[in-house]
């Protein structure tokens, strides 16, 4: 569509395509159609009428032409490139390894948010916070004022851009009495505690007798109720699949703060929106848990944001890429060769990052990401029973595992068993904040079938004996139903044997110290970050008591968990979305993608099917 500046009704040119924008003329409507390695770039009259096709695409995407028409810039396997846009009748294959056009390589290491300079002969870039320039003149020697010798691109000196700004923090001091305390340090259980949070940090604890309230601080009465840290979920996709403008508010978030998880990691996700949603939560900008990422995955498959890796030094561009722009885990997703995945590791080791890898459902491949020493795999290995030698090789690691039961490979998952043996549709707490025409699509009709045709019990059981072997287990609800899908999870790893504690220290402290955390969350002792949960029961004896948490408290800001109205330090009403605000709009499913959520689209855009 286009509408006139002044206002006045839009008048639609093309019935699909993305990224539209004018001619340099005014005249037409340029645009993207299509998707993966076919796609085209094409544009109509403002009438919607004579269309020509412009340029054929496979790894080029987020094409943006000069403001005079002349040339086009892009982005290539996440490298920026330049060439003349030629006047054609007919389209013309554009990428780095054109022979139809001179192309010009602009980054040396990475390039996105291309932008032209207005006089048409300079383009720039950005890295992070590395800004780059160039101008046409030092990329191609036939424009005028070409030096004698075109630089390198790798030879180029940014610009750093630095934005601060402070730390969301609360002030004043809360004290919460009288509640049985689960520390998850040592598996410590204090029956009548105490816990003092000043700001947002927890600066003494213990047994009512022994703390002290200070003066001034406010007093919160928790006596029968059960305090345990907040949930920690390591493969939470939450709402991450989308380009451009960020959301003031991120319905995902409030559903996961409404079920306990005050922290989560996607390890697969838009990276420029996944980064920008984790600083406008920590600055306190937007309400939500602690959101950490792996950005955008590097994928191993042919696609048009592969990351192709064939050396040491191919990682290494990878890693640090993703670092620049706020990772300090990376994703190897489907690398198919060990060499590969080997390279990635090691240039982790070097650059200070974890390393998660995605099972993918190859179980030759997670034998060797055993053995080659990964931060941990991704979803269960999709054999099962294990046999002693598989959980002997494992136990002799210190490669967790993260089995994502909802989604378990090899047979029937989780999330089924819980559509079928719980009515999702009516559960209160999370309409307050999932939309019911999503909830409903996906809950009301359901599957039968007897536990024994649910193949994920036994990838449980096996779960189980991996952890009484020694090997880290995690909890990761993998976006498949916010905040409740996490506590399936949690109940899923149960449904194995697990005794009650451990499947709590899955949740917690186990969870902090895979992501590297441990020194700041995970377990309630002093000098942490004031993240917890308040329960009717105690989830020692039952877990089932998650559903039923009552408060949670995340950086220090206690929030009704039925409504997610803050109660301190200072009061603020429960959040209303669009939806429920004006009775009309669709809502997405904020899981895997924009599909719904289960919907298992791993590209940066959420775009593709």
């Amino acid at each position: 569509y286009w509408v006139n500046s002044a206002g006045g009704t839009p008048t639609r040119v093309a019935r699909d395509g993305y990224d539209p924008r004018f001619s340099a003329d005014g005249k037409r409507v340029q645009f993207l159609t299509g998707g993966g390695l076919e796609k085209l770039y094409k544009s109509v009259d403002l009438a919607g009428a004579e269309p020509r096709e412009h340029f054929k695409l496979k790894y080029a995407d987020q094409l943006v032409p000069s403001p005079d028409g002349k040339w086009i810039a892009w982005t290539e396997l996440f490298n920026a490139y330049v060439a003349p846009f030629p006047d054609t009748g007919a389209a013309v294959s554009l990428g780095r390894d054109s022979k139809a056009l001179p192309v010009r390589k602009l980054s040396g290491e990475a390039g996105q948010y291309q932008q032209w300079s207005g006089d048409n002969q300079s383009m720039h870039w950005l890295v992070g916070p590395a800004y780059y320039s160039r101008d046409l003149k030092d990329s191609f020697a036939f424009v005028q004022g070409a030096p004698e010798k075109l630089p390198e691109a790798g030879d180029l000196k940014p610009m750093t851009i630095t934005l601060s700004l402070p730390t969301a923090k609360p002030q004043g001091q809360l004290a919460l009495v009288g509640a049985r305390l689960l520390t998850q340090h040592d598996g410590a259980v204090i029956d009548d505690g105490t816990i003092i949070v000043d700001g947002n940090r927890i600066s003494a604890i213990g047994p009512s007798s022994e703390v002290s309230v200070p003066a001034g601080a406010r007093r919160i009465d928790v006596q029968g109720k059960t305090i345990m840290p907040g949930i920690i979920d390591v493969h939470a996709h939450a709402n991450h699949f989308f380009n451009g403008p960020s959301a003031q508010q991120n319905w995902a978030y409030y559903a996961n703060l409404a079920y306990g998880v005050t922290t989560t990691h996607d390890p697969s996700a838009n990276t420029q929106e996944v980064f920008t949603q984790a600083e406008m939560v920590r600055s306190g900008v937007i309400t939500g848990p602690r959101v950490y990422s792996t950005g955008t995955i590097l994928y191993g498959a042919d696609g048009d944001f592969r990351a192709m890796v064939d050396s040491l030094d191919d990682a290494r561009h990878h890693l640090k890429r993703l670092k620049a722009q706020g990772a300090w885990s990376v994703k190897s997703y489907n690398q198919p060769r060990r060499d590969q995945r080997q390279q990635i590791n090691q240039a982790a080791r070097e650059l200070g990052m974890i390393v998660v890898m995605e099972g993918g459902s190859t179980f030759f491949h997670n034998l060797s990401m055993i053995i080659d020493g990964s931060t941990g795999v991704e979803h269960n290995l999709p054999v099962a029973p294990l046999y002693a030698d598989m959980i002997g090789l494992w136990s002799r690691t210190q490669v967790g595992n993260t089995p994502t039961l909802v989604v378990a490979y090899g047979g029937l998952s989780g999330e089924y068993w819980w559509y079928e043996h719980s009515d999702v549709w009516q559960k209160q707490r999370l309409l307050n904040f999932f939309p019911s025409e999503a909830l409903d699509g996906r809950s009301i009709r359901r599957q039968k079938a007897p536990d024994s045709e649910y193949f994920h019990i036994t990838v449980s059981e096996s779960v189980n004996a991996l952890r009484q072997a020694g090997v880290p287990i995690m909890v990761g609800g993998h976006g498949q139903m916010q905040g409740l899908g996490t506590l399936w999870e949690m109940w899923l790893i149960g449904q194995g044997g697990m005794p009650n504690a451990q499947v709590l220290e899955a949740g917690t402290i186990a969870g902090a110290r895979y992501l590297g955390l441990d020194a700041d969350l995970g377990s309630l002792e002093v000098g942490k970050l004031a993240d917890l949960l308040v329960l009717p029961g105690n989830p020692l004896e039952d877990l089932m008591v998650l559903e039923q948490v009552e408060q949670t408290m995340v950086n220090g800001q206690l929030f009704d968990s039925q409504t997610m109205a803050q109660i301190a330090p200072v009061a603020k009403p429960a959040p209303e979305f669009y939806w429920q605000r004006h009775g009309v709009g669709r809502a997405q499913a904020a899981g895997f993608g924009r599909m719904g959520p289960t919907a298992v689209c791993h590209c940066p855009k959420g775009a593709h099917p």
